[in-house]
């Protein structure tokens, strides 16, 4: 990743990152601070509770964002790449030899599963957040809000397709200029009411807490909001480096945020009847359409993100062993991150218009909102907290006092948000559940599968010893695909049965996933040459790489093995899972298992190998 980075300038980076990581947090200031004032657990508005909500605020943001993700998760990188995934994939290694292996496992999984949760809900509120702009603009364009947003979305999703390469070059400056704005609505309305300023002393949320103890724990759950996407900093860091991240946020985003925020407060503390929507309400009339034109695109680049974070998890997942291989397609000839997963558009497509329909606007939406993010950060620290320990050997002293202030705040978060689930948080939690599920199943069953196809392979060397001398041996090259790097594939025992014969050279190919993003191309592949024209290779990729076999197999010619594609022949086995008793897992697991099986993308297209050149052969599989 390094080598990727160093041919390009810092500047672009930074300018990449501003339209790509903080969309979501950048948009946060639509609907933040309204719903602390004008959401279902509202606190009264006076001086005091306005200053002491700026201020929790405020602090909310150095806390969790500048301090937790910024200067200590960014540090956690696995080989340059951010997110749940990658997190775990280098906890996991840490701990394999721990009793805690499989809680910490069971944890990454459950985050990543929270993800999705987050990644429908976000373009809801986001884009219907910036449209109620319309409503202050004139009234009785209201009805036209909830059609308008639908469009924007179905818009959205439908690009996916086309990849994002050519928008992504408008992402940047077009972000550089909503971050300008926030900055100067915020100062403009600062200067009105300056004494707002004083709520950059955190005493002035204490004694909100102080003083209301109740109304400011219920109140935690809308101020939460202003971080949602906090998250993003360090999962998008593969793609930009932590360096432009961290530049990023302390020179525009931060301070454009802040400013904001104070902003609206001043707004408030001056006319309180703008609660209705302060945000807007910072603009003079003459600025309020090119306001909402400009918020619904910040908000579109802003889903954009979450929809390009989802497709990355869905890939990683695949490579990991979490999902069922699925049609990825890349969608950018440079840039390798640049993919699109078809299923997971479109699931997401149809969640996000759901729930459009159902809440009717963003208010609704809100109360939703955070329960997905704050487990999110909540398992983010408790996973950090290994990492801390046991490889950057923080002393006890030190990691357990700050890792558990953070510990202690994400737990008043969640808490607070868990108000929400009867509003429509349980939709998050509802999502979550299922691609936890999903997970897992697809896992445990993988282990099942291969467990039981161990106990039925025979080994290679008795094979060549009992079949060989007696089987007629053809011309051209066999590749026979197999999950396990032993044993005899059940697609040449099926070939052997039914055509009693072998090619002259047989190759074993099995492909393994890193826990690491990337891996040289000198350690891609390992040959062993297992004698009597039968040899093994080992093909290896990250976990955000792409297998190609027939490439692969190109590049094993200094081992002696040169391969012609039109005289060689590709073996692929499809297993066909039955459940049996007692079941390796509950019996709904096993069908769902089953299902999944047979609807995963066929070994032929994930591998990219040549159709034409396939062999499929079914065996079938007690589990």
């Amino acid at each position: 990743m390094a080598s990727r980075r160093t041919s390009k300038n810092m500047n672009g980076l930074v300018l990449g990152a501003i339209g790509v990581v903080f969309g979501d947090i950048g948009t946060s200031p639509l609907y933040a601070l309204k719903e602390t004032f004008a959401g279902r657990h509202a606190l009264e508005v006076e001086p005091a509770s306005v200053l002491g909500v700026v201020s929790l605020m405020f602090w909310t943001i150095m806390v969790l964002v500048t301090v937790k993700y910024v200067a200590i998760i960014m540090r956690a990188d696995n080989r340059g790449e951010g997110g749940s995934l990658a997190l775990l994939a280098l906890v996991t290694d840490l701990t394999k030899k721990s009793r805690l292996a499989s809680v910490v496992t069971a944890l990454g999984i459950f985050a990543a599963a929270l993800f999705y949760g987050d990644s429908m809900i976000t373009p809801a509120i986001s884009v219907l957040s910036a449209v109620e702009g319309l409503e202050i603009v004139a009234p009785e364009l209201k009805t036209y809000v909830i059609p308008i947003t639908i469009g924007v979305l179905c818009g959205l999703f439908w690009i996916q397709r086309r990849g994002t390469e050519l928008i992504g070059i408008l992402f940047g400056p077009i972000m550089c200029v909503w971050f300008a704005v926030l900055a100067v609505l915020g100062i403009v309305n600062i200067l009105h009411d300056p004494t707002v300023i004083a709520a950059l002393n955190p005493l002035y949320g204490a004694e909100l807490i102080i003083r209301h103890p109740w109304q400011s724990f219920l109140a935690l759950g809308a101020i939460f909001l202003a971080v949602t996407g906090g998250e993003a900093l360090y999962a998008d860091m593969g793609h930009f480096g932590r360096v432009p991240i961290r530049l990023a946020w302390f020179a525009l985003v931060l301070p454009a945020l802040v400013l904001n925020y104070f902003g609206q407060a001043a707004l408030i503390l001056h006319d309180p009847t703008t609660l209705e929507n302060p945000f807007y309400r910072l603009a003079p009339d003459w600025l309020l359409l090119p306001l909402v034109v400009l918020a619904t695109a910040a908000t579109v680049i802003a889903s954009q993100a979450v929809i390009s974070g989802a497709f990355s998890v869905a890939h990683q997942a695949v490579q990991l062993g979490y999902l069922p291989r699925m049609e990825i397609k890349h969608t950018s000839s440079s840039e390798a991150g640049q993919i699109y997963v078809p299923f997971t558009n479109w699931t997401l497509f149809f969640a996000v218009i759901g729930l459009v329909v159902f809440f009717q606007s963003s208010s609704n939406l809100a109360a939703a909102y955070g329960i997905a993010v704050a487990g999110t950060m909540i398992i983010s620290t408790i996973m950090i907290s290994f990492v801390a320990v046991k490889v950057w050997k923080w002393p006890k002293w030190v990691a357990l006092p700050l890792l558990g202030t953070l510990l202690l705040i994400d737990t008043l978060f969640l808490a607070s948000n868990t108000i929400k689930i009867g509003q429509g948080g349980w939709f998050a939690l509802a999502i979550a559940a299922t691609s936890f599920i999903t997970l897992t199943t697809w896992k445990r069953g993988r282990v099942l599968l291969l467990d039981a196809m161990a106990n039925k392979t025979m080994p290679l060397d008795e094979f060549l010893r009992i079949k060989e001398p007696s089987v007629l041996r053809v011309k051209n090259t066999a590749v026979y695909l197999t999950s396990r790097p032993e044993g005899v594939p059940s697609a040449l025992l099926h070939n052997l049965k039914h055509n009693q014969i072998l090619h002259e050279r047989n190759v074993l190919v099995t492909v393994a996933t890193a826990e690491i993003p990337f891996l040289e191309e000198t350690d891609r592949t390992t040959v062993t040459n297992l004698g009597k024209g039968f040899f093994r290779i080992l093909v290896r990729y990250g976990f955000m790489e792409r297998p190609d076999i027939p490439a692969a197999l190109r590049d094993v010619s200094e081992h002696g093995l040169d391969f012609d594609l039109e005289r060689t022949t590709f073996f692929v086995s499809r297993e066909i899972v039955l459940p049996r008793l007692p079941p390796g897992m509950a019996v709904w697991r096993e069908l769902f298992f089953s299902w999944m099986m047979r609807n995963a993308v066929s070994a032929t297209d994930f591998f990219r190998i040549p159709p034409e050149r396939v062999v499929e052969l079914g065996t079938q599989v007690e589990i």
